[in-house]
């Protein structure tokens, strides 16, 4: 295996890696929020979800700090990661497909959150979790990229570094103590 391979084995077993997983993710959420209450871009439920995504991300973050020297909380940890960011991929990949479909009126989403009973978000933290907006409007652009289109972006990048790192730890150099 290449050096940077095993570099990458050993980086995923310190805290710092997944502390700037965190802080990324903190970041993303922190700009969601800035992006809805202070630019008044009100989310839609896709949102909401992508959101979640991130917060996934950002949960398995905090596993992967906390327990990195554990190979089972590890390997919790990159579980949480992979599937909340693949999700959050779908998710906005769903949502670039409603803003851009040929027939608007066919492509329409959700009004209200689906969350289980037992965690109904958009009511606990409705300023965090309420869906306000439409899913096919599009409302913000940077660099002619939407907002779902940048999430993409993001939680593509978010599968690659997972992939890198899941990879890594199967066929790195076993673990330094």
């Amino acid at each position: 295996m290449p050096h940077w391979f095993s570099s990458i084995h050993l980086f995923s077993q310190r805290k710092l890696g997944w502390g700037l997983l965190f802080l990324a993710c903190t970041a993303l959420e922190i700009s969601a929020l800035y992006f809805q209450h202070v630019m008044d871009l009100a989310p839609c439920v896709m949102c909401i979800y992508q959101r979640n995504a991130v917060f996934g991300v950002m949960l398995a973050a905090l596993v992967g700090l906390i327990g990195c020297h554990n190979r089972i909380a590890r390997w919790l940890a990159l579980l949480g990661w992979g599937v909340s960011t693949l999700w959050g991929l779908k998710i906005a990949y769903e949502h670039v497909d409603i803003q851009t479909a040929a027939n608007p009126f066919f492509a329409t989403c959700e009004v209200v959150p689906r969350f289980p009973s037992w965690l109904p978000l958009h009511e606990w933290l409705p300023n965090v979790f309420a869906a306000t907006g439409s899913c096919g409007d599009i409302d913000w652009q940077f660099l002619s990229l939407s907002m779902p289109q940048w999430m993409m972006v993001i939680f593509a990048g978010m599968s690659l570094a997972w992939l890198i790192v899941i990879v890594a730890n199967l066929f790195g150099k076993p673990e330094i103590h």
